[in-house]
């Protein structure tokens, strides 16, 4: 099977779906394959950042998500080892709609974006479609080979966009390749089910060379447990009593509540990876998003760097799509415009991988620097700056005019 459309995009993460919508809205007709059959996959990103939400808003879909169950994360705090903390990250002084981390679970933020994108005529999204190779044409990039419920074809683009994630197919189909930074941490996820007794802020808890952030959920508590990369199988040989008494020990308000893990399947391992694309095209293809630069989950930031990045692109190249112009120098726009916050982020990632977490697990170290420690205390407006960064980010992208829609509820 053969077919054709202007635009067709490999994934249908947050990158993907709001990139088929917006171009969609600017009449350009988009195809987003989607490789699983639904978007019910637990431990994704769930961290919807305020700017995330301001363009939310801008779409027309604020209500809608409002709607969502959700939880508020308003502060990072982190305990100074002397029965008090200090507030590191406060959203609540930003001058911006919505002051604070929308915690909700991925595929109910993607099957909002699926609807609106229903809603448009040139938009089409195929779940259970895994693109497998990248179709050519005189040397550049002219669609994606597929397999799907209906058996294996091709549909030819004028442009293909990469949203597949860190590990991108599409990306390494076109020969880019990633640089890639040290990193020391790897993260394991899990949940704890029941009513949450935790404060409703990000608060990480340290001892003994590993540390545990309890993120609240309605109904339940999401757990990270940080410990040093590599360390996987020696983690799983110690046996679930063993991750237990840690978790319980680090936080004691949940020490009631670990004997609901009852193996470590429900453990989920992360390999933390930081890198990024010198270039993130090639004549017929973008990537973007993960695609484009894993980021560390430090901060939780991926998935609104990836949205970002989808409405960055859409800006730039929907009149490019629709007039045929949308070569080469059209797509190097994107990463020109997106390179400073992707670098920025990450660098404070790695900065805070080596002042915080290393130092934590090898034990040299309860917690951030004494002089951060002194400085938080001693001038709380500071917590307004890192808030800024991971909040709403260096270069925040706005929904284009065509793309915008008065507010709608469900």
């Amino acid at each position: 099977m053969s077919e054709r459309t202007t635009c067709v995009i490999a994934g249908g993460g947050p990158a993907g779906m709001v990139l088929g919508l917006l171009l969609a809205r600017a009449g350009v007709a988009v195809t987003v394959l989607e490789k699983h059959t639904d978007f019910l996959r637990d431990f994704r990103g769930d961290t919807v950042h305020p700017s995330t939400l301001t363009l939310l808003d801008e779409l027309g879909l604020g209500e809608r998500f409002a709607a969502l169950p959700q939880s508020r994360l308003d502060r990072a705090v982190f305990p100074t080892g002397d029965g008090s903390s200090v507030t590191l990250a406060d959203f609540r002084k930003l001058r911006v709609p919505h002051p604070y981390i929308a915690m909700v679970p991925q595929w109910d933020l993607l099957n909002l974006l699926a609807e609106a994108g229903r809603e448009e005529e040139s938009f089409t999204l195929r779940m259970g479609t895994e693109v497998t190779g990248l179709v050519r044409d005189s040397g550049r990039v002219a669609g994606v080979r597929y397999r799907g419920p209906d058996g294996e074809g091709e549909i030819r683009a004028d442009l293909t966009v990469g949203c597949d994630g860190r590990r991108s197919l599409v990306r390494r189909e076109a020969g880019l390749v990633p640089r890639r930074f040290p990193v020391g941490i790897d993260v394991w996820w899990f949940r704890l089910p029941g009513r949450s007794r935790v404060d409703m802020a990000l608060t990480p808890r340290a001892g003994q060379g590993r540390f545990v952030v309890a993120i609240p959920r309605e109904g339940y508590l999401q757990m990270a447990y940080v410990g040093r990369k590599g360390t996987d199988a020696q983690l799983r040989a110690r046996g679930i009593e063993a991750f237990r008494a840690d978790v319980a020990a680090l936080v004691p308000e949940v020490a009631d509540q670990v004997g609901a893990l009852s193996s470590m399947e429900e453990v989920k391992h992360l390999d933390v990876r930081i890198d990024r694309l010198r270039r993130w095209h090639t004549d017929g293809l973008l990537c973007i998003g993960d695609a484009a630069h894993a980021m560390s989950p430090i901060g939780g930031v991926g998935i609104n760097l990836a949205v970002q990045d989808a409405v960055a692109a859409a800006a730039l190249l929907a009149r490019p799509l629709l007039e045929g112009t949308a070569g080469p120098r059209a797509l190097a726009r994107v990463r020109r415009r997106r390179i400073l916050p992707t670098v920025a982020v990450q660098l404070l990632q790695r900065a805070m991988e080596r002042a915080v977490a290393l130092p934590i697990l090898q034990g040299r170290r309860g917690g951030p620097p004494r002089p951060v420690l002194f400085l938080a205390e001693r001038v709380p407006a500071l917590a307004r700056v890192p808030a800024r960064l991971l909040g709403v980010g260096l270069r925040p992208e706005h929904a284009p005019p065509f793309a915008r829609r008065p507010a709608s509820a469900i």
